[in-house]
């Protein structure tokens, strides 16, 4: 085979990725690819394992067993100053936008640059430019705790693409929002992903953004990926247990687990 039609790496590949806490086992053999510029989400029942999965990848907690490839290199295995290195290459917008509330929201939104000793000047032109990029360019100077829900998510995507990622992560990125909102951020990522073809995760229960800002769509479940399909497909495929999930079924094969038999307990009562 030709250099030219060799098979790209996938960007991230998780393989055989296991976490549990106190005996309770979350994630039981993950494997997971994603190819270079595609958009995925996982999704999935409340305490299925998505923010461990995450926060796993992201290096917040360290897994039992398997491996994280980051462009075939597994990034669990490097020393702590290399991995550190390796995570300027990634961007991640938190459920809360968590903001610093002492620093100015153009001081939130270049943080990453300041601490990476660019320059004051350019960091702060660098600020505003994403800034108006998602629609706030005159919130610069103002602190935190003067934006709105909405303003505060749009500032934290700004930080998430401020220092310019190759890879992007979005942990419930319309959460607490209003429809109209939401759709708003939605639009924002799927602009953000169109325009510079950045690698992207992100776990939801909002299926509606699954579906608008995915490529592909994973259901996480009995601590493992069961299927993975494409967006398009979320609403037409028939495997029992996504029907059961995007369907919000409360009886189901996903029943025949502790998260499911938790649900039949209340239903029996």
């Amino acid at each position: 085979m030709s250099a030219t039609n060799k098979p790209s790496l996938p960007r991230i590949s998780i393989r055989g990725l296991s976490k549990s806490f106190n005996g309770n086992i979350v994630l039981e053999d993950v494997d997971l690819d994603i190819m270079p510029g595609d958009s995925t989400t996982v999704i999935g029942m409340s305490g299925t394992g998505k923010s461990v999965l995450i926060k796993c990848v992201l290096g917040l907690l360290r897994p039992d067993a398997g491996e994280i490839l980051v462009d075939g290199e597994n990034w669990l295995a490097l020393p702590e100053q290399e991995h550190l290195q390796r995570m300027r290459r990634i961007g991640m917008l938190f459920q809360g936008a968590a903001l610093f509330d002492s620093l100015k929201v153009w001081e939130n939104v270049a943080f990453a640059l300041l601490r990476q000793n660019v320059p004051k000047k350019q960091a702060h032109e660098r600020a505003h430019e994403v800034l108006e990029w998602v629609g706030l360019h005159d919130v610069g100077d103002l602190m935190p705790s003067e934006l709105s829900g909405g303003m505060a998510k749009r500032v934290g995507l700004a930080r998430t693409i401020c220092h310019k990622p190759d890879i992007v992560f979005f942990d419930e990125p319309t959460t607490g929002l209003d429809p109209i909102m939401s759709d708003v951020i939605n639009r924002l990522i799927v602009r953000l992903h169109k325009g510079s073809g950045t690698t992207m995760l992100s776990i939801t229960h909002d299926l509606r953004s699954a579906e608008m800002i995915s490529d592909h769509i994973a259901l996480l479940c009995h601590g493992r990926i069961h299927r993975i399909i494409r967006a398009n497909e979320l609403t037409s495929d028939q495997d029992p247990m996504l029907r059961q999930f995007v369907e919000g079924r409360a009886s189901g094969p996903i029943n025949c687990s502790p998260w499911g038999k938790k649900i039949e307990e209340v239903i029996d009562r």
